[in-house]
């Protein structure tokens, strides 16, 4: 064997409802796709009609030897029109998740992943001082539906990205660049994060689940973010700084209800922890010299032109078992790697894995990023992140070879001679 896995790690695949679900037009995201922002064209209302195919899909992950599965529901579909619900959606999700269950995969349920019904992003979206209070109100319907056969929760998907991209450099809707809707929206998504981490408990307890069998959590977009020069003061400054605005602050606030700019505290937010994991979606490091990102020069980088710095997961969980506290186990919820042509993700998740297993941090599940070829934001169709091939055109799902590696690593529990010289020996990255 070239690696065994970590001792009780369990195996996935993460993807969001409207990056693969497909007809869906009530969310802001097809609105924006249907106004041509979309950089190739394309929008989320084809994706990969999962609504439709969910056993078609599901089934193949359980051919794969999938353990567990982070999945995502369309709150436009669920709420078309506010305070209105669709009996047919939340059936939908019911039997979509009861059939996952019947295969032998855990779910991880994601609440909100980006997108919002159009009601919600016309009175503001999270910058609405009511925000906290609508998604609750959305998340009580949901444990409604399916409080009692879903056990793990991600309330809110990467708050530091949304706000970023979509109110800081203004590339994601609603197209706005300002630094109050910024704080406003950190603020609000804390607030509403809190807020349902304890509405989950209190429905789950309800439901005669014990706390220990109620899992919640935000998964947090993590980077590195380090110097260009670690000589140069202002390189040193700005790496850290961006850090903090980008990422530390609105994970503080939303784990421990602790507010600092960029985040405010709102009423009826208490101290305390709210958090039953830690959920970490790693993708790459950062290398600045500005408020900015970068890459390192000379680095190893995917398709999109990323940096792959494998090490970045381990020191990232290491920092925030150390801050957060050891006995809470760490989901990596999303993690992958942007490769058109399925030439080196076979040897992105070896190399991910192996750090994985050797690593004494509490790491206890892996997401990878993405199942299948998805819709992949402002990037549309063209950025393929899936260990499954979709050819949008027929809808044919094909398992990639860095799918066969994944199944096989998840059955033999870990890395042998044989798959490696099959998978992973003569890949190599792109410079």
């Amino acid at each position: 064997m070239k690696f065994r896995l970590k001792e009780n790690l369990l195996l996935g695949t993460a993807t969001a409802a409207t990056q693969i679900e497909g007809g869906d037009v009530n969310n802001n995201w097809a609105r924006f796709a249907s106004e041509g922002k979309v950089d190739d064209g394309t929008s989320p209302t084809r994706a990969n009609d999962h609504y439709n195919r969910f056993r078609e899909d599901i089934d193949l992950m359980a051919d794969m030897g999938l353990e567990i599965y982070r999945f995502g529901v369309e709150w436009s579909r669920i709420e078309p029109e506010r305070g209105v619900y669709s009996d047919e959606a939340l059936a939908h999700y019911r039997e979509e998740i009861e059939y996952m269950i019947s295969k032998g995969i855990r779910p991880l349920l994601t609440l909100h992943h980006f997108t919002n019904p159009l009601w919600f992003e016309d009175m503001g979206a999270w910058c609405n001082k009511d925000a906290a209070n609508i998604f609750l109100s959305f998340v009580d319907k949901m444990l409604d539906t399916v409080g009692d056969i879903v056990d793990d929760y991600i309330t809110i998907n990467e708050p530091n990205v949304y706000v970023t991209n979509s109110l800081f450099y203004g590339i994601w809707p609603p197209e706005k660049k300002s630094i109050g809707a910024l704080v406003s929206a950190f603020s609000n998504m804390t607030e509403a994060h809190i807020k349902a981490y304890e509405l989950i408990h209190k429905k789950r307890k309800e439901l005669g689940k014990s706390k220990e069998e109620t899992l919640v959590s935000f998964a947090n977009h993590l980077r590195v973010f380090e110097p260009k020069n670690e000589k140069n003061l202002w390189h040193k400054c700005a790496a850290r700084l961006t850090e903090y605005l980008f990422q530390s602050a609105v994970t503080e606030a939303m784990m421990t209800g602790r507010c600092r700019f960029p985040v405010l505290k709102r009423r009826g937010v208490k101290r305390g922890k709210y958090y039953d994991f830690i959920g970490i979606n790693y993708y790459t490091r950062s290398t600045c010299e500005g408020i900015a990102d970068g890459v390192k020069e000379g680095s190893d980088i995917n398709d999109l032109g990323w940096e792959i710095y494998h090490e970045g997961l381990i020191r990232l969980c290491e920092g925030l078992s150390c801050k957060y506290g050891r006995e809470y186990p760490i989901f990596v919820t999303e993690n992958g790697t942007c490769d058109n042509t399925d030439s080196f993700r076979s040897r992105f998740i070896y190399d991910q894995l192996k750090l994985i297993s050797e690593t004494d941090n509490r790491i206890e599940r892996y997401y990878h990023w993405s199942f299948i070829d998805n819709f992949e934001w402002r990037e549309g169709e063209a950025a393929r992140f899936g260990i499954v091939h979709c050819n949008y055109e027929t809808q044919t799902r094909t398992v990639k070879d860095s799918g066969r590696l994944y199944s096989a690593i998840i059955k033999n529990k870990g890395v042998t001679d044989e798959d490696y010289e099959r998978f992973v020996m003569g890949s190599s990255y792109h410079k």
